[in-house]
């Protein structure tokens, strides 16, 4: 990191969370925040996920920017590819506050924001109107907490929102919207996604379709989520959501209603991905995410077969150009240890039990 942003780093650390979090999307919006001005990009880091040209692997995860109030300069801060949203077809406010927890010694956080945005059209509109990139932008989805139809909110956001998005995320995994995750089963799961591939279908241009589960799911249950992707052909899979567990935490966060992420939610989150991938056989791309803090967490991600990761708390503690270096780092190992690209380190992970 620069001085300039560990300065500010420390400065947005005296803030309240949330308002930390809102200033640091206005100063972007403002253009105050120093920026790589593109992609990182290698003929190792680049690659395709299922359909997608990625410059690089190392991906923006869904809520930094809900609203897609900031995609042109997320566009130009490194990353590989930007996921926006959650978008819910009517705008809503989310959860009272306070609802966003900064745990700076366990470099994690607890939020229960609970789908606060814009709406589908108003983040469907910004998305269309961004600027050409290199860089995939992908829409994080939901549904509207007071809803009489989960399902049809999903299908009804990818009609408003699909051509405007790179791909589209369904997030049923969310802790934060009540019984959010018991969309999940397998029976609701395969209601929903088919309603949400149907919708997908009547675009004139297809998108790709990726899943993002929970950390928190037994055995079975994952086997079943797992069997309705392959099932429908889903495009992709994206492990893992936060967690609701709370083992290691300090007293004081021990009742904090809401969704934990980062350290302490990486080996339970490379556990669910390795998991996926040993059940799918490789058929389905895999994209890892949860607890990634360095080149080494995103290495393991990988070698458990992720195709391509997602940050996001990591940058709370480690400033924007976490995603440069990281990307710049995971360049940097494959060459050492003789990868030519990305996928074949994805490709070297253990087979199907």
């Amino acid at each position: 990191m620069s001085l300039i942003e560990r300065v500010g780093i420390k400065a947005l650390h005296r803030l309240d969370p949330e308002r930390a979090h809102d200033l640091s999307l206005s100063l972007l919006a403002r253009g105050l925040v120093p920026l790589r001005g593109g992609p990182v990009t290698s003929d190792r880091l680049r690659t395709t996920v299922v359909g997608l040209d990625l410059p690089n692997p190392v991906g923006l995860a869904a809520g930094y920017d809900k609203n897609a109030r900031v995609i042109g300069p997320l566009t130009r801060a490194g990353f590989g590819f930007i996921e926006a949203g959650a978008a819910t077809p009517r705008a809503q406010p989310g959860n009272p506050k306070p609802r966003l927890f900064r745990l700076a010694e366990e470099e994690a956080v607890i939020n229960r924001f609970g789908f606060n945005n814009e709406g589908a059209e108003a983040i469907a509109a910004r998305l269309a109107a961004r600027a050409p990139s290199p860089v995939p932008v992908g829409l994080n989805i939901g549904a509207n907490r007071d809803s009489e139809d989960r399902a049809a909110d999903f299908a009804s956001v990818v009609a408003t929102t699909g051509l405007a998005a790179d791909f589209l995320t369904v997030n049923v995994s969310s802790p934060n919207t009540e019984r959010l995750r018991e969309l999940q089963g397998a029976a609701a799961l395969e209601s929903l996604l088919s309603g949400v591939l149907a919708a997908r279908d009547a675009l004139p241009v297809r998108r790709p379709v990726f899943l993002k589960i929970g950390p928190d799911l037994d055995a079975p249950a994952l086997s079943d989520l797992a069997a309705v992707a392959l099932n429908l052909r889903l495009d992709a899979l994206i492990a893992t959501n936060s967690t609701t567990a709370r083992e290691g935490l300090p007293a004081r966060w021990q009742a904090e209603a809401g969704g934990l992420s980062g350290r302490p939610l990486f080996e339970r989150a490379t556990a669910t991905l390795a998991a996926l991938h040993r059940l799918t056989g490789g058929r389905i791309a895999l994209i890892g995410t949860g607890g990634i803090a360095s080149a080494d967490d995103a290495w393991a991600k990988l070698a458990a077969g992720a195709s391509a990761v997602q940050v996001y708390t990591a940058l709370v503690f480690q400033g924007l150009s976490f995603a440069p270096r990281l990307a710049e780092a995971l360049d940097a190992r494959l060459a050492r240890e003789g990868y030519g690209s990305v996928a074949e380190l994805a490709a070297d992970a253990p087979a199907a039990a």
